[in-house]
């Protein structure tokens, strides 16, 4: 990882800048995509499946016999471990649920607003190197306690042409009937279009690689919904010589592994922690399946020496991070000062592996800055709200003069004319 020690504030822009991904041709291959399955639907899917995937399914939809076969293929282990995380998930975002609050703005106008279900949504999960089972419960769950009436999950097929038994159970658990085997940017299409079995979707969630941000990004273009503008993950932590040495290795290992693009910051006032890290990282990374992957992705990560708290929470709200995990002796005083970032973790026991598997809190979270104005996934995604009112003829006396008087300033005549003559039925 590269070091930097007591940089000056005029130069944090540069330290934590973010690779530019260029997309100019990654634009137009993915618009191909698109437009392809626009036209072709269902044997678009296929033939894209086929050439990306190296295989061609039977078929797209995945059957309820193959749904219910996923249970017998998992260790009970790890569906006690589901298990687990499903219940904390969806503990956490059924307790978001809002309520219908009634206002009364002025004698006789009462105001509230009702949130209802997304129609229908597509999930997209991904299924290559790591096979994203608990992205299904991060959406599947929140989907389910908001009452969609449809769920469309797309993942990719494994080589065989079936569909990854933990991403099928998953889906089981948490009620998904409706799941598909195709991935990448035609997975978008053909939610976003409909596609044979596959239906349109009113809005489409979840993560994947840059063939299918790219996909998201463009069919949002078009006016179809979509969670969040997503990039490579990332976690920054801020550390001083309170923090284990050990636990600062591993969370950035753990982020490090996702993929060669991870990013992975280290913001501390220990210096002696440093050298420690640095050796930490060295042995805990020999030992990973993913080594290599992890690797890769430190030599692009970032090591800043700071001088005092403050200056870590000026640059961290300037990073804006994914996951931020707070490493120090007043790590709850410093949390409250924390403005922009998508999910902080507290404390030296409280890794970001947490909060992507099993606390509760949600791990679609928005990347590269982003939280700086958008929000983690929540319940409310799942949902829209619609206000309602209504006027007693009192109430609609008490601020007639007001909507006349601004409806006439705009030149909007109709406007005023529709509460002028609701006044003379009130008062002839």
């Amino acid at each position: 990882m590269l070091i930097s020690k007591y940089p000056r504030e005029d130069q944090w822009d540069r330290l934590l800048q973010r690779p530019v991904i260029q997309f100019s041709d990654l634009e137009a291959q993915v618009r191909d995509i698109l437009e392809r399955v626009r036209k072709e639907g269902e044997k678009a899917v296929l033939a894209l499946t086929e050439r990306f995937d190296q295989v061609r399914p039977a078929k797209l939809a995945v059957s309820q016999a193959e749904m219910e076969a996923a249970s017998v293929q998992l260790d009970e282990d790890l569906k006690k471990a589901i298990a687990v995380a499903s219940e904390n998930i969806r503990k956490f975002h059924k307790a978001q649920m809002p309520a219908i609050v009634k206002t009364e703005t002025s004698p006789g106008i009462q105001c509230w607003m009702k949130s209802l279900p997304m129609g229908s949504v597509g999930l997209y999960i991904p299924g290559g190197t790591a096979p994203l089972f608990s992205t299904v419960l991060m959406l599947g769950i929140p989907a389910a306690i908001a009452g969609c009436r449809e769920v469309v999950l797309c993942t990719p097929p494994r080589k065989d042409g079936s569909v990854h038994p933990a991403i099928l159970y998953a889906a089981y658990t948490t009620g998904i009937k409706k799941v598909f085997r195709c991935g990448g940017a035609q997975a978008i299409a053909a939610m976003a279009y409909g596609a044979g079995p596959i239906p349109a979707v009113d809005k489409i969630f979840g993560p994947g690689n840059q063939y299918v941000t790219m996909a998201k990004q463009l069919v949002n273009g078009e006016g179809i919904p979509i969670d969040m503008p997503a990039g490579p993950s990332e976690v920054a932590i801020m550390a001083d010589e309170t923090a284990d040495p050990s636990f600062v290795a591993a969370d950035l290992l753990s982020q490090a592994e996702h993929g060669t693009d991870s990013q992975v910051l280290l913001v501390t006032t220990s210096e002696s922690l440093i050298e420690t890290v640095i050796r930490e990282l060295d042995t805990q990374a020999d030992a990973l399946p993913r080594k290599e992957i992890a690797r890769e992705a430190l030599q692009n990560g970032r090591i800043i020496l700071l001088r005092d708290a403050g200056e870590m929470l000026g640059l961290i709200n300037q990073y804006a991070p994914e996951h931020l995990i707070i490493s120090t002796k007043n790590a709850f005083e410093l949390a409250d000062q924390i403005t922009s970032a998508g999910s902080v973790f507290l404390g030296n026991f409280s890794p970001e592996s947490a909060g992507d598997y099993a606390s509760g809190t949600n791990h679609t979270l928005p990347t590269n800055g982003f939280a700086r104005a958008w929000s983690g996934l929540s319940l409310a995604a799942f949902m829209k709200t619609i206000t309602f009112q209504y006027l007693s003829p009192e109430g609609l006396e008490n601020i007639a003069k007001a909507t006349e008087l601004m409806a006439e300033a705009e030149g909007l005549h109709a406007h005023k004319n529709a509460v002028s003559l609701r006044l003379k039925k009130i008062r002839p």
